[in-house]
């Protein structure tokens, strides 16, 4: 069983920077897209990143791009989120998720597996 465990988030001012990690175990998550996605209360989880395990091929919301970097380090299984340049709308629970059949997609049903979440708060 795939599990995703996220960590990492916090309170830091606008402007400011956090790392998001995803410690990954179990299947064969090396050759999964993993997908980093986020949520406020009140409106649907959406997709801010994602990024092809096998070749570290990268896809970004349009409202990251030059902010975010989604990376990878192999030898702790584990999938960043650089946020850089950080806003107050950028305020959400971040989630994790792993796509395990390759669907290249931007949709919550797109992926199967997820994490349990990690709270960033970005003050102005």
């Amino acid at each position: 069983q795939v599990q995703l465990v996220e960590s990492g988030g916090g309170l830091v001012q606008a402007g400011g920077s956090l790392r998001l990690s995803c410690v990954v175990s179990g299947g064969t998550f090396s050759t999964y897209i993993m997908g980093w996605f986020r949520q406020v209360p009140g409106k649907e989880r959406e997709f801010v990143a994602r990024m092809n395990w096998r070749d570290s091929r990268t896809y970004y919301a349009d409202f990251v791009k030059g902010r975010f970097t989604i990376s990878r380090d192999n030898a702790k299984n584990t999938v960043y989120l650089q946020m850089n340049s950080l806003k107050p709308e950028d305020t959400a629970v971040y989630y994790c998720a792993a796509d395990r059949l390759l669907r290249f997609g931007v949709r919550v049903n797109d992926y199967d597996y997820w994490g349990q979440g990690t709270q960033v708060t970005v003050s102005s």
